[in-house]
């Protein structure tokens, strides 16, 4: 079968697979995500303890994500895969268990939550690293570009779906459909045939390949710069998981439905962006883009500072939704087209490290500024930061990495 331009990389029966699977089991994790973030305000009314539960979700990419990046280059990725999304699996079904037995408390959550970043740990390196295997250097972007959409796509109808079943049934519904939805994609890595087999035995030990990884990181200027604006991003920015509940709910005043349909505005913006990427997206992508896309994320989120009205809201996460896909799946794609073959595991680990790793210190910088100052203060100090951030970053390091 000929495929378009824009959906080039489903010409591979492996790739039509992975991305299948991602689709129903991404609409599941949306689902999930409204329900914990209603289920911590409900069980606590505290905008620092949602902040906790995101930190020790995100937390673990700080500890494991480099030896989770040399895993993924030493082992065969499509098994590890299968055990990550089970792990992820029986972690939905402790949550909707303990919430339809009414045992459901907070230490549960956090305990639940630090148990999924670490299967999460465990899955990035080797899932993005898997992708270019299926698909190969040349339908990378394409590849990425889709895989957005399937991810963005997920995030309009999991938290919009969510939301009303919220609303209607309680926030176990949430937790048992995302369970339901790891069968998919466990069906799928079941049938693909591809192994994302491991790269020939060095003889170094795990400790030098990490290293290795690092250092190609830090002395390549391009994949520096690309590293130091994620971190940026993920430290001052990309906190919509705490910032769009409280303000769903402390400034619009709005239930767990207006709380979804804020989720599916960014969505929304964030599938437009990846259609433009698999329409328009070739190869490695300038500086400017990476820096102007931050630079517009930023700013909006010191916008919603200064929101008041539902639809303003939902109209201003639509566009953070758009410029946010452009700048993170721009940056996966330089990073591994830039790369070497047998580094791209431990790269990986390290994109892991600086975008998701960083997330809980930003997660507990935006709820405890919220828990203090009020969330408009919050925003304001999360995109003011970022946007300070990426045009030191720029001036300093800009001209050389291009």
């Amino acid at each position: 079968m000929v495929w378009p331009t824009a959906l080039r990389a489903f010409r591979y029966r492996d790739f039509r697979l992975f991305w299948t699977g991602q689709l129903v089991s991404l609409v599941g994790s949306w689902m999930q995500s409204v329900g914990q973030a209603w289920i911590v305000l409900e069980l606590t009314h505290s905008p620092f303890k949602l902040g906790v539960i995101s930190a020790l979700q995100f937390g673990p990419m700080l500890f494991l994500s480099f030896l989770s990046g040399a895993l993924a280059d030493r082992v065969r990725k499509r098994r590890l895969l299968l055990l990550t999304q089970s792990a992820l699996m029986l972690q939905a079904f402790a949550l909707a268990t303990l919430d339809r037995t009414g045992q459901i408390q907070y230490w549960h959550v956090a305990v639940l939550a630090t148990l999924y970043g670490i299967a999460n740990t465990l899955d990035l390196p080797a899932r993005q690293s898997f992708v270019v295997e299926i698909v190969g250097k040349h339908d990378l972007i394409n590849a990425i570009a889709l895989n957005s959409a399937v991810f963005n796509g997920a995030r309009v109808v999991g938290p919009a779906v969510a939301g009303l079943l919220v609303a209607r049934y309680g926030v176990g519904i949430a937790f048992l459909l995302n369970g339901l939805s790891f069968i998919a994609v466990i069906a799928a890595l079941l049938a693909i045939r591809t192994e994302g087999e491991p790269r020939p035995r060095s003889g170094d030990t795990l400790g030098q390949e990490i290293l290795q990884g690092i250092r190609y990181a830090w002395e390549t200027p391009l994949i520096a710069l690309v590293l130091s604006l994620l971190l940026v991003m993920s430290l001052f920015v990309i906190n919509f998981g705490v910032l769009v509940p409280l303000i769903a709910r402390d400034v619009l005043h709005e239930g767990a439905h207006g709380f979804g349909l804020l989720m599916a505005s960014l969505g929304i913006g964030a599938v437009t962006g990846a259609v433009a990427l698999a329409l328009g997206g070739r190869g490695r992508a300038p500086v400017w883009l990476l820096a102007g896309t931050a630079l517009v994320a930023a700013a909006g989120v010191g916008g919603l500072g200064a929101v008041r009205q539902f639809w303003v809201a939902a109209a201003l996460l639509a566009v953070e939704g758009f410029v946010m896909i452009v700048f993170m799946a721009s940056s996966n794609t330089t990073m591994q087209v830039t790369v070497p073959d047998a580094l791209r595991g431990r790269l990986m680990g390290v994109y892991a490290f600086v975008f998701v790793g960083m997330t809980p210190f930003g997660a507990l910088l935006i709820g405890t500024v919220a828990e203090r100052w009020g969330v408009p203060a919050a925003c304001m100090v999360g995109g003011g930061c970022g946007a300070a951030s990426v045009l030191a970053l720029t001036l300093a390091c800009g001209r050389r990495a291009s």
